[in-house]
């Protein structure tokens, strides 16, 4: 898999995609990631890339014409999918990222100061991904989550699937608490059940406690989530308890 990132700030990506788990996957070769600076296509002799918008609005907006030259710079005859970090797109989710997380090649538009020229948006992006309702001062943080998310559920990244499949929001529920030792920390037992080594025993306190945890913490994701019979019997117990 191919990630192409577009941007004022390559350094800054660069150091973050070359550590811990992202790090060692692009070392080994389980995906590429190439940094664009957006600098580097401009026709203006102090490398400038932004200016002033048309409207009464303050702050400094990306020109056009840098990024859609980056673009056919680096796609050339590929045409790879294109993704704009922007908070009016998409929120992010984990069953978008399984989505993503199939295709080959990915272009990534990191935004700056105020955002960019909408025209250059229109011609080469093909969605917007916000990874929450918030702001943050460009689309570098953005774009690193999105690579992380989608490069650790790749084959090889992680030892085996359980380490992604059993976390929060794979399914559509959080996931269960989990625990180490010591057995007894601060007046403070383990579970009994996970210390009972029978693994049906086991895997049903997991699923009752995806159920409670999503119930308190986030009982919207309830609506969506993928729910057998027995779940349903059990969240009705639960809200009953509760």
């Amino acid at each position: 898999m191919r990630f192409d990132i577009a941007t004022l700030f390559p350094e800054f990506i660069e150091t973050a995609l070359n550590e811990s788990i992202i790090g060692r996957a692009r070392a080994r070769g389980l995906f590429e990631a190439h940094c664009h600076n957006i600098r580097d296509y401009t026709l203006d002799k102090h490398r400038r890339v932004d200016d002033t918008p048309y409207s009464e609005r303050q702050g400094m907006l990306m020109q056009a014409q840098p990024i859609y030259d980056c673009w056919k710079a680096v796609c050339g005859e590929r045409k790879p999918h294109v993704i704009y970090m922007s908070p009016q797109g998409r929120t992010l989710t984990q069953k978008r990222v399984r989505e993503l997380a199939q295709m080959e090649d990915i272009f990534i538009l990191c935004g700056h100061y105020e955002g960019v020229d909408q025209r250059v948006l229109d011609r080469i992006v093909d969605e917007e991904v916000s990874i929450g309702d918030y702001v943050v001062s460009g689309g570098e943080l953005p774009a690193l989550v999105l690579i992380d998310s989608i490069v650790r559920i790749l084959d090889g990244v992680l030892s085996q699937p359980d380490c992604y499949e059993d976390e929060s929001h794979w399914g559509g529920l959080l996931e269960y608490p989990q625990y180490t030792r010591p057995e007894v920390w601060e007046g403070e037992a383990v579970p009994p059940v996970l210390l009972s080594g029978h693994h049906a025993n086991i895997l049903q306190w997991r699923r009752e406690q995806q159920l409670y945890n999503t119930l308190k913490k986030r009982p919207e994701l309830l609506e969506s989530a993928e729910l057998s019979e027995k779940d349903l019997y059990i969240l009705n117990k639960l809200k009953d308890e509760t």
